[in-house]
This record gives C-alpha cells, structure tokens and sequence, in this order.
C-alpha cells in the first residue's frame, strides 16, 4: 500500500468523540456509556459515530502546517486555489465540465447548508419530504426548525437492495403539496448508490410538481467497486436547475473537526437567494486551515489517496457482509454500495432470540464494540455500523460479537 490504511493509534485524549465519549480521555479506563459499563479487559472499537480511524492524508497536514508557519491567522479572502481545487475534482470524479467558481458557495457543514437552503425553498415552517431511513442529521435539522415533514420509505427489491418507491413518492407530493425535498446520494444510512435511471425518474416527478431538491452529496467520493456517483444535477437540464446540491472534504478525508462544505447551485436566482440566507448571521464564514485542507486534499495526490480508501472499505464491506451473511442468522442488510455504513435489520434475530434492540447494542458495548441505534434513523430494530477502521479492528469486533453478543 501507498498510504497507511492499517496503522491502529491512540485517539484517547485527541478531542475524538468516538473514542474519549467511551473513555475516561487519556487513560484506559471505561466508565458507563449510555448506562452501559464497558468491560476494561476489551479494548474499545469505535464503530458508531461517522468518522474514521485512520491515518490523515498527508498533503492535508503538509498543507495546514506551510500556512500555521505564516506569521499571522488573520482576516482573510478564499484563495483562487480554493474553487480551482474544486472544479479539478469534480471534474475528474464526476466528470463535470463547465463548473464555475461563481457557482460554487460555502457552508458551515453540509447540515449547515441544509438548514439555509430549506429557509429560502420552505420558508420557516414549509413542508418537507425526505426518504426513510433518515439521516439523523435531518431528523435535528427538520425538526428544530419547526418544518412539517413526510417520510416516503425506501423498500426493498426481490434482491433486498433499497429502492426509492417512486408511486408513494409522488402520492406525498400531491396529497400533501410539497415543493422541497431533501435527497441524500449516496443513501445513508444505508449506503445505496442511485444509478442514473432512478435519479432521472426521480427528477421527473420533482419536475412535474415543481419540487425543489436539496441534495446531500457528502458520501459521493466514497464509491465501491462497480459502482458511480452521478451528481443529481448532471441528470437533465431541468435537474441541474432546481437542485442546491451540498459536498465536502469532511467525510472523505475526515475533516469533520474543521468545519466546512460547499454548495453547487447553477441557478443564479437560488444561489443568490442562498448568499443572502448564509449571510445574516454573519459567521458562516470559511476558516482559513479548513481552506488549506481542501486545497491540500483536492489535489492528484489527495485522488489516489482516495482512490486506496475506497478499496481498503470495500475490503471490510466484503469481510464484514460475508460474516454477518453466514453467521448470524436472522440478521438482514443490503450489502453497502458507498460509503463504510452497515445498516442492520435485527428484528428476525431479536424475534428468535426472545431479545430488545435495546439488550443487543447494550451487549456489544459492553464487549467494547460501539456500534449505533439504527431507530435513530427511523426504521424499528436496526444498528448502524461503521466500518472506517483498520481491518484488523474490523476482524476482532466481529469475532467479539460472534463469541459474546450474537
């Protein structure tokens, strides 16, 4: 391997939630997570929280620590470095020609951008339509906003892959006028990767009824192997005019604690009623280290890098799928497209076992596997795994709930 993607360090006392939120920070002392006591002879694997352990892409630090060495952090412009850095990427992952710097916006973080952009298509208490499962991201942003929300679920195909309902999408839309919805490509959590003919008939119907589309497309540079991301916009002209699509370095390079996104709108009118939203607080400013890590990470360097990542989480999809798969029986999941998100259907296990979801997540922390509550994501007797880890980490968290939980 070019990069390190097997290292496993210390992240007690480093600021990581994932880590010191099930640790006394900076020693190996457990306590009570949740109520729970993590047992002191298992050393903690952190699969919940979407963040990875592993090694930063070097240009990133070597990026950071040239503009640290400047003698002052002051007031600053975003450097042509910054949106070039962009257009280079996407062009090369996504194929988009044509993506100007004027087209392109800044957020503090994609729930950021998510929160403006509702404002300026709902107003303050508009209706809103979103797939289930759903981000938990949303669920906060929709909800402490005060937006009336309809949840169209996806279902399951003869092959138990997720898909979008589109009859029941269309009969939300109608029924209850809608005219925003909010998209997540790639699906989290359950990591579906949406090929071209469903976005476009997707699109159609938003089309057809004059349905504004906020697209979260954080996961996009996380594609496994036979699989493609196709921007929601680069589907129809129409797409491209009616969608605010948000992006950032953050989960792919794990950037979450710098802060930053940024927005594709083409449409000039949405994009300056966006510059206008963004702007009232006046703090959804950029921060000049979080400019430096994209223009470190969005470079030819940054692509291989990525590139590697991709196949190191393939490598523990395939590892984790095929254990699951053959030996926990009445435990169901879609094998993930994108992203390092398992999502667990445990009702049939819980069901058989006599058992909670409740008992079960308890059970695998108590053996130092932290793992999520999937019904944080709206659908009953679910867990959320991330599997952003080394995979040495990987094996032994399995091998843990093979002998202690399931």
């Amino acid at each position: 391997m070019k990069y390190d993607f097997e290292t496993v360090f210390d992240r007690r006392g480093k600021d990581a939630i994932s880590v010191d939120l099930a640790r006394v920070p900076g020693t190996n002392t457990a306590y009570s997570f949740n109520g729970v006591d993590i047992r002191n002879d298992f050393e903690f694997i952190p699969m919940w929280v979407a963040d990875m352990s592993f090694k930063n892409y070097p240009g990133i630090d070597s990026a950071i620590i040239s503009r640290i060495n400047e003698p002052a952090l002051g007031y600053f412009m975003p450097r042509d470095e910054y949106y070039d850095g962009i257009i280079r990427w996407h062009e090369r992952k996504n194929n988009i020609k044509g993506l100007l710097k004027e087209d392109i916006t800044y957020e503090n973080g994609v729930l950021g951008g998510v929160s403006t952009a509702l404002r300026v298509l709902a107003g303050t208490s508009g209706k809103v339509l979103v797939h289930s499962p759903t981000y938990v991201g949303f669920t906060h942003v929709l909800k402490n906003n005060g937006y009336e929300v309809f949840h169209s679920p996806l279902v399951r195909d003869d092959s138990g892959k997720w898909v979008m309902d589109y009859e029941d999408m269309e009969k939300q839309i109608r029924k209850n006028n809608i005219h925003t919805v909010i998209f997540c490509s790639p699906h989290n959590p359950t990591g579906r990767v949406w090929e071209r003919k469903e976005l476009e008939t997707a699109m159609d119907i938003f089309k057809r009824h004059d349905v504004y589309v906020i697209s979260d497309e954080i996961w996009s540079d996380m594609i496994l192997p036979g699989h493609k991301h196709i921007p929601t916009q680069s589907v129809s002209e129409d797409a491209k005019q009616r969608t605010i699509a948000f992006y950032a370095p953050s989960k792919t390079f794990n950037l979450a604690g710098l802060v930053g996104s940024y927005g594709i709108i083409y449409n000039k009118y949405l994009r300056d009623r966006m510059l206008k939203e963004s702007s009232l607080s006046h703090y959804n400013s950029m921060n000049v280290l979080s400019m430096y890590a994209l223009i470190g990470a969005y470079t030819d360097g940054g692509y291989d890098w990525c590139r590697q990542l991709c196949d190191v989480i393939a490598e523990n999809v395939d590892y984790a799928y095929n254990f699951i798969t053959a030996k926990f029986k009445g435990v169901k999941l879609s094998k993930p497209e994108g992203s390092y998100l398992l999502y667990l259907d445990c009702s049939e296990w819980l069901e058989d076992h006599s058992s909670t979801l409740k008992n079960l997540l308890e059970k695998g922390w108590e053996y130092g596997v932290g793992w999520q509550n999937g019904e944080d994501f709206l659908i009953p007797q679910t867990i959320r795994m991330n599997l952003a880890l080394p995979k040495k980490r990987v094996i032994e968290a399995f091998d843990r709930l093979e002998r202690y939980v399931f």
